[in-house]
């Protein structure tokens, strides 16, 4: 595990000159050299990471997942993720543009920013996961990114960091405008996940691996769909207005009225039998999505 603290130890990483500022680093990313003799490695940082990036003829692998980078490709790293890439061609041959900006948690303290930037569900997507802009959106962000690197280049001043810290602000709002619209152009493929987890769901109940597993949860919803878990329930959101944990409360209450309309199995045995470690807790949940008892509802097909 490489795990960089300081923004300046990864620049010396990469063979970079020292940043202008302790905090905050804005790199061209052809200005990058090449890693002789990389190795696939695990890294992590102490900073959040946003960059937009065009890498022609250049491919990388995330995990399982081949990434291309032929289109403008935007995406976030928060503080003390882990990402593993490997890179499948020789990287000096590979047409690089595009910025990378690196901002450490102390930068944006005791700022309205500080806070807002938890707010953003991309920074816990995968890298697979990130935002393709449009030739017009990928203008508008490097026009913002522009601001911000003349700003960066510019003296150290009492303005300096509030300036910088509206384009950042800036910045993170169209991008996650952009995502909303990335969650809409893909209602097709989005869709076609839904489906794909309600099969998931189906056969853990119907292969009663609940029983034994416990109650299904969105980290292992997201594994099987080769999802994240925040990306999963953000795409969710957008499709139906439930995220992933109310989908699966959905599909327990679906497969408790199942059992308590077709089969004489007690109350108890059915909330065990779907993974619940207490009744009582079956009880509040079923109770909650019907305004009835499980008893209550059994007895009203009688």
């Amino acid at each position: 595990m490489n795990h960089f603290k300081s923004i300046s130890e990864f620049h010396q990483f990469l063979g970079l000159p020292a940043p202008l500022h302790p905090l905050i680093s804005v790199i061209d990313v052809a200005q990058v050299p090449a890693q002789e003799g990389y190795q696939p490695a695990n890294m992590s940082f102490g900073f959040y990471c946003i960059a937009v990036k065009r890498m022609h003829n250049f491919k990388m692998k995330y995990g399982q997942h081949a990434f291309d980078f032929n289109g403008g490709i935007m995406s976030f790293m928060a503080p003390n993720q882990v990402m593993n890439i490997a890179i499948d061609n020789d990287e000096e041959k590979a047409e690089k543009s595009g910025w990378i900006i690196y901002v450490h948690p102390d930068f944006i303290w005791n700022t309205a920013l500080a806070k807002l930037i938890k707010q953003y569900d991309f920074f816990d997507y995968s890298l697979y996961e990130g935002l393709f802009l449009s030739d017009k959106e990928e203008s508008m962000i490097n026009s913002i990114i522009a601001n911000i690197n003349q700003e960066y280049h510019a003296n150290i001043d009492k303005f300096s960091k509030r300036i910088i810290i509206s384009h950042l602000e800036a910045l993170l709002n169209y991008a996650d405008r952009f995502y909303n619209r990335q969650f809409i152009t893909r209602e097709k493929a989005n869709y076609e996940v839904l489906e794909s987890m309600d099969k998931v769901l189906s056969t853990y109940f119907e292969q009663q691996q609940s029983s034994t597993n416990g109650l299904p949860t969105v980290a292992y919803l997201a594994e099987a769909l080769n999802l994240s878990p925040k990306y999963l329930s953000t795409m969710l959101k957008m499709l139906t207005g439930q995220n992933a944990q109310q989908h699966i409360h959905e599909r327990l209450i679906a497969k408790a009225k199942e059992r308590l309309s077709t089969t004489d199995l007690s109350v108890s045995e059915i909330a065990y039998g779907l993974g619940f470690e207490h009744l009582q807790s079956f009880s509040k949940l079923f109770k909650a999505k019907t305004q009835l008892t499980p008893l209550q509802f059994r007895t009203s097909f009688n």
